[in-house]
């Protein structure tokens, strides 16, 4: 095809385009265009709606930072991001709670890794109380633990309406969010980069990469993946039937376990008033693999080549075995709850939509333990960005427009 026939499909010329409207996309695009109005800011969706994916389908719960290694982008941006998105919240009348969450030792073998979190947290500017069993009955009385830690700044919120109002903000703005359009190609040129979509193309003078479960494959179109992958693991919760909901309070979580990279199932109650209890963690045979059945050959096939998942399984076999065996277990994973509330029984849980998590590994065969952002010469990739990049967002999306804005962008 020349130049001058290319030339006659370009729909729209923006200068920013943002591909995924997630709630970093959206966060991204929204905070573009606070800090640069009057200029033209494009939200790229494959799905019919925002929020379908990662945003839309976790806990909700606004993360305090308590795990993340101090001075790491997760710890600085969870705290700060937590924050904000209490203001925005707050600003927009968008329904949350500041519940607090117990995490919680069960066993004595448990405890050095409690009392460790607690130094963590200090480390990250957290307030984290070490209670004992009689304080923990009386935050959460059907909670079995001999330890606890009370972490009183993590809320819950629903990120689903966090986009909408973001997404409402973005049109007012002058933004536009276009919906059931797929990033086919990108074309990296001086003067910018062409983006062919199964609705046209697009000339955009800056590509930012919020695709999240997919963000790998778009940062392959500019060769700009450095080599990182995503791995999806899916993550599948119950929830609590409404006459035993009384049985949480607020949030409860086990104490993690080093041996593995997630944070094991806990019990979550959402800003509606139901109690989810999960996730667990195993490997989703298809991008958007939300159930056993959903197989994508094609991931397959990568699942297999990839020898950096087979160096992670081999380390994480047993763990793995066991987070598997939850999957197609629902007595063991009603045992991993009755650790936490030993009243909780099988016909207390019901099934409920799963998600997955878009976890980065790099070329090594190691997870990525925190965001990740990479340039190239017209686009910016968010390569990295699982939990707790929803509670983050906005100071995530701030972040790169200080990138952008860095850039001349």
């Amino acid at each position: 095809m020349t130049e001058g026939a290319r030339d006659l499909l370009i729909t729209k010329r923006v200068d920013v385009a943002v591909i995924g409207a997630g709630i970093i996309g959206l966060a991204t695009a929204h905070r573009y265009l606070a800090e640069h109005p009057g200029r033209s800011v494009l939200v790229l969706e494959r799905e019919p709606g925002a929020a379908c994916h990662q945003t839309g389908r976790n806990s909700g719960v606004l993360h305090s930072g308590i795990y993340y290694a101090p001075g790491s982008m997760k710890a600085r941006l969870a705290v700060s991001g937590r924050s904000a998105m209490i203001d925005f919240c707050n600003e927009n009348g968008i329904q949350h709670e500041v519940c607090g969450k117990v995490i919680v030792a069960t066993r004595r073998d448990e405890l050095d890794r409690l009392h460790a979190l607690q130094v963590r947290a200090g480390e990250n500017g957290l307030e984290a109380e070490l209670i004992d069993r009689y304080r923990l009955a009386e935050l959460e009385p059907n909670c079995a633990g001999i330890e606890a830690i009370y972490v009183p700044s993590t809320g819950i919120v629903s990120y689903r309406a966090v986009c909408e109002v973001l997404s409402e903000q973005i049109e007012m703005a002058g933004g536009s969010v276009k919906y059931e359009t797929s990033v086919l190609a990108i074309e990296d040129s001086q003067g910018g980069a062409r983006i062919s979509t199964s609705t046209g193309e697009i000339l955009s003078g800056l590509v930012v990469n919020c695709a999240g479960l997919r963000s790998d494959q778009v940062a392959k179109m500019v060769g700009a993946s450095g080599g990182n992958r995503i791995v999806p693991f899916r993550g599948e919760y119950f929830e609590i039937v409404p006459e035993r909901c009384h049985l949480v309070n607020g949030l409860i979580y086990p104490v993690p376990d080093p041996s593995f990279p997630f944070l094991g199932v806990h019990l979550t109650r959402m800003v509606d008033g139901s109690v989810h209890a999960g996730p667990n963690a195993v490997l989703a045979l298809d991008r958007e693999g939300y159930r056993w059945r959903d197989i994508s050959a094609a991931q397959v096939v990568e699942h297999i080549a990839n020898r950096g998942l087979w160096k992670l399984a081999r380390k994480y076999w047993r763990t793995g075995a066991g987070e598997v065996w939850r999957s197609l277990s629902k007595e063991a994973f009603v045992r991993a709850l009755q650790r936490l509330v030993p009243e909780i029984r099988s016909q207390d849980l019901e099934a409920c939509p799963a998600g997955v998590r878009a976890q980065a590994m790099d070329a090594d065969g190691q997870l990525l333990d925190d965001f990740a952002i990479t340039q190239a010469r017209n686009s910016m990739h968010v390569l990295n960005a699982p939990s707790p990049a929803a509670t983050a967002s906005l100071e995530i999306a701030n972040q790169i427009v200080q990138m952008i804005d860095a850039r001349g962008g």
